[in-house]
């Protein structure tokens, strides 16, 4: 070999192997290498995070799920995560919702992240936690809010995130909330936790309800018009998270369990009213999903007229991603409770019979004890890995909300703001931690939970200095 020709052959050599490299880079180790690019270059539709596929860069579309479609390859995303092609690795990298975790499942990789769904209601804001699970909030995370100009404590939610598998850690790409019910009391029954009517359906209350603007049930008048943000239980019956009242309830909201559905009239019963639906938009759900046992929520213009609600708009309430395996968090009351293995928890078929118990003892569960889940969608049914009880009619149960970040507003330990949410701090034996009353100013950081919000405040229980 000449002087001349020993330098192209090393060059050869040395390009055959970048070539094998990077080749080599799109399976395994969780799906870190480079076919899988779509979600990092695609572009989120509606806001929502792309999740590309396939052997190139994609654009994807976006979805409710966090997931689209890349353009490009062979893969396909699905509406949870984007399935890389050209590998063996899923892709969760690089999403819109600012979460660098991934799945793998080429290879050896592991990943500690995956797109999961929590509905329930609002348990403490700085970020946003639910269902036990504080979430961050980062910049790129979607608000779609209606029916309020902010998101407050109590309200009805679901959060589309990456999370852990063991739902101790999660990122919000998208968060939904909106009205479940509103229009005006019709009565008010004090009997034990108490509950009232709104529409001909029976909203139920308990130590967790918010009472945004009045000190309780107690103080509802009927009459009143309010909007509730609240989670369905069974057939005309919804459990309030959150109460307002309302200058006036011109355009009914209802929310609940379809039953007695006539396609040939185009109408069904939600609690005592009967809903007509031939002038409806269905939003974001097919008409063969509108069956006897759907969970919806409706809108209308006007209210009813003779027991009939002309609806214009209904959507499906909060759904759940259809694909297997997808990670979900679920708050509810218990209905059609059979045992642990059959119940159902908002229209949700779960299945508990293997699942860690906390929050009070098992034999306590059935139907109204409202629950916290955490689970994996099989089919057709939620299979539980936890159990968390919340509330035991009777009995009652744990209620706690929590609030971080900067004081704001301050006037007083007994009138200040965090996150924007009235709190008061000197009703009581308040714990301070890492300080004390004298300590609070605007600006300091702080962590405060309470057990209760009586006309729009928090009562505090514990202040904790960060």
């Amino acid at each position: 070999m000449t002087a001349t020709a020993r330098p192209l052959a090393w060059r050869a050599l040395l390009c055959a192997f970048l070539l094998a490299l990077l080749s080599s880079c799109g399976g395994g180790d969780g799906g870190g290498g480079f076919p899988a690019l779509g979600a990092a270059s695609g572009t989120a539709g509606n806001g929502s995070p792309a999740a590309g596929a396939g052997n190139g860069t994609g654009t994807g579309g976006g979805s409710d799920a966090g997931g689209a479609a890349g353009g490009g390859g062979t893969g396909s995303g699905g509406s949870t995560s984007g399935s890389g092609g050209g590998g063996t690795s899923t892709a969760g990298n690089g999403t819109g919702g600012g979460d660098d975790g991934g799945v793998g499942s080429g290879g050896t990789g592991v990943g500690v992240a995956a797109d999961a769904t929590s509905v329930g209601s609002v348990d403490g804001l700085g970020s946003v936690i639910v269902n036990s699970l504080r979430y961050e909030t980062p910049t790129a995370t979607v608000y779609e809010l209606e029916d309020t100009a902010a998101l407050a404590i109590g309200m009805s939610v679901r959060v589309t995130a990456r999370a852990d598998a063991a739902f101790t850690a999660g990122t919000a790409l998208r968060v939904r909330s909106a009205a479940d019910v509103r229009g005006a009391v019709d009565s008010v029954d004090l009997a034990g936790d108490g509950s009232f009517v709104v529409l001909g359906n029976r909203l139920t209350v308990d130590p967790a309800t918010v009472w945004a603007d009045s000190a309780g049930l107690a103080a509802l008048a009927v009459g009143t018009p309010v909007q509730v943000w609240a989670l369905p239980t069974s057939a005309g019956t919804l459990r309030a998270t959150r109460v307002q009242t309302v200058g006036v309830a011109t355009a009914p909201v209802l929310s609940g369990v379809v039953r007695q559905l006539d396609r040939a009239s185009g109408s069904f019963l939600l609690g005592g009213v009967r809903v007509s639906y031939t002038a409806a938009v269905l939003d974001g759900m097919a008409a063969g999903e509108l069956v006897d046992g759907a969970v919806v929520r409706v809108r209308a213009a006007v209210p009813a007229v003779a027991g009939v609600l002309q609806a214009s708009r209904i959507e499906a309430w909060y759904p759940l991603p259809a694909q297997s395996g997808t990670p979900v968090q679920l708050s509810g009351v218990m209905a059609d409770f059979a045992s642990l293995a059959s119940f159902r928890l908002l229209g949700v078929a779960v299945d508990a019979s293997a699942a860690a118990v906390t929050g009070g003892l098992a034999t306590s569960l059935g139907n109204g004890v409202r629950v916290e889940i955490d689970g994996v969608r099989q089919g057709q049914t939620v299979v539980a890995s936890k159990l968390r009880i919340r509330h035991v009619p009777g009995t009652g149960g744990p209620a706690r909300f929590t609030l971080i970040g900067a004081v704001g507003g301050y006037r007083s330990a007994a009138d200040f703001r965090v996150q924007g949410q009235p709190v008061d701090a000197s009703v009581g034996s308040v714990v301070f931690v890492n300080g004390h009353a004298g300590d609070l100013a605007n600006g300091r950081r702080v962590r405060v939970t309470g057990t209760a919000v009586r006309e729009g405040v928090l009562l505090a229980d514990t202040v904790q200095f960060e």
